[in-house]
C-alpha cells in the first residue's frame, strides 16, 4: 500500500486562529480547498476549518462571517495523522472520526501536508474510500449498528 508521504499534499495553505473569515473563505477559493488547517506561531495544527464550519458554526447561529475569524468557526482539536501512520491507520481513523481530510505532522508535530480521501483514492485505493465515504456520511447511530469490518 502507498504510504502517507507519497499520497498526502504537501504544504497545504493554512491559517491562524485571529485569521479574519473573509481571508479564511479567499484561501479556500484560491487553493480550491475546502479546508484549511488551523496552526500556531510554530505551524502546529490546533484544529480545522471547513466551509461547512463557517455556515454551521457562524452563519447559521446569526453571526457575522466577515467580522470573525478563524477561531468562531474551527474544529478543535485537530485530529492529525504522522508520516509514520500507515495509510490503513490513516482510513480507518478517517471513518472513526467521519472525516474526509486529515492534517499530516512530522516527528515534531509541525503541518507538513493532508491527506483528503481523493488523494487515497488516486493512490489506487478506491475500495478503501467507498468504505471511508459509507462511513463519514453515516448518521452516527447507524454507525454503530452497521460497522463492518473494512475491506482493503
Amino acid at each position: 500500500m502507498a504510504s502517507i508521504e507519497t499520497v498526502m499534499t504537501r504544504d497545504p495553505v493554512s491559517c491562524h486562529v485571529d485569521t479574519p473569515l473573509p481571508e479564511v473563505a479567499a484561501m479556500m477559493l484560491s487553493n480550491d480547498c475546502g479546508q484549511i488547517p488551523v496552526v500556531d506561531a510554530e505551524g502546529r495544527p490546533l484544529g480545522v476549518i471547513t466551509d461547512r464550519d463557517i455556515v454551521v458554526r457562524v452563519i447559521a447561529n446569526g453571526g457575522n462571517p466577515a467580522t470573525g475569524t478563524a477561531a468562531d468557526a474551527m474544529t478543535s482539536p485537530a485530529k492529525t495523522v504522522s508520516t509514520k501512520t500507515t495509510l490503513t491507520d490513516c482510513v480507518h481513523m478517517m471513518e472513526e472520526a467521519q472525516i474526509r481530510r486529515v492534517p499530516v505532522v512530522d516527528d515534531r508535530g509541525h503541518l507538513i501536508g493532508i491527506v483528503a480521501t481523493a488523494d487515497v483514492a488516486l493512490s489506487g485505493k478506491r475500495r478503501a474510500i467507498a468504505d471511508v465515504m459509507e462511513e463519514v456520511s453515516a448518521p452516527a447511530a447507524h454507525r454503530a449498528e452497521t460497522r463492518a469490518p473494512m475491506r482493503h
